[in-house]
């Protein structure tokens, strides 16, 4: 297996229920239900939601880790009940119970946070233009001009020019 993921955050559907599957990314979110942790892991590629209840050996390493952390699960996917299935995620019949979680960057307290679309200052923006870069709608927009100047170069060379 990849030393950091046989799947990305994005990838895993209903009909991968049941494999052990490695994923990598940084800690989008953390919900708390007393016993059982629910987090949001984002990667390039998008999310999943990991589980984590007092079973879990990765627990204790979850529960410790700040927002924009990021970090390794291995675990078992598996199908979500009817009633929590997130129509809104590409992610969201499945959902991996954790058994190994290994810190690969511990976060300190955020200047902005990444999760959300809240509106700052310019000079906070630029200033941690890092954290800046990670949020949904920013991180849409790069992936959207990639996509468009590839189309061009594609288009151009296809009629015989040559990008000096």
């Amino acid at each position: 297996m990849h030393p950091y993921r046989s799947h990305t955050c994005g990838a895993l559907s209903r009909g991968d229920v049941g494999q052990a599957v490695r994923l990598s990314g940084w800690v989008h979110r953390k919900r708390d239900h007393g016993g059982v942790l629910f987090v949001d892991l984002r990667d390039h590629y998008g999310m999943t939601q990991i589980v984590a209840d007092s079973d879990s050996p990765a627990l204790a390493v979850l529960e410790g880790l700040r927002v924009e952390s990021v970090v390794t699960i291995d675990g078992e996917v598996k199908a979500r009940s009817e009633g929590t299935v997130n129509a809104n995620l590409a992610t969201g019949e499945i959902e991996v119970y954790a058994r190994v979680a290994t810190v690969l960057s511990a976060a300190e307290e955020l200047p902005m946070p990444v999760a959300g679309e809240q509106e700052y200052p310019e000079d906070i923006r630029l200033r941690y233009r890092f954290l800046d870069l990670r949020r949904e709608t920013l991180h849409a927009n790069i992936v959207k001009r990639t996509k468009v100047i590839s189309d061009i170069r594609r288009r151009m060379e296809g009629i015989g020019f040559t990008e000096y």
